[in-house]
């Protein structure tokens, strides 16, 4: 699912909101997360995961193209571990 067929389906299943609505729900929603992150902070949604950040050390790196060495700043990297009712949906028999 895109983006754009996430507003849709708020759209459709609230008939009250019209379409500008619904992708400032949805955009107002990803950019609390994102901000969140971005702060260092963690963002937990109940029955479907937690999302945080994840350093990464620096190393050096292989161009795979050229095959020269690199070297590969640290960063931070989002991380998302499912909830234990999204586990058990996906797995269902």
């Amino acid at each position: 699912m895109i983006r754009s067929e996430l507003v849709q389906k708020i759209a459709d299943a609230n008939p009250h909101l019209g379409q500008r609505e619904a992708e400032r729900v949805v955009s107002t929603i990803l950019d609390s997360i994102t901000d969140r992150l971005t702060e260092g902070g963690r963002v937990e949604l109940r029955g479907f995961g937690a999302f945080s950040t994840r350093g990464r050390n620096a190393r050096t790196g292989r161009n795979p193209r050229t095959g020269e060495s690199v070297d590969v700043d640290a960063k931070r990297v989002p991380h998302f571990k499912p909830g234990k009712e999204l586990r058990e949906r996906l797995n269902m028999d």
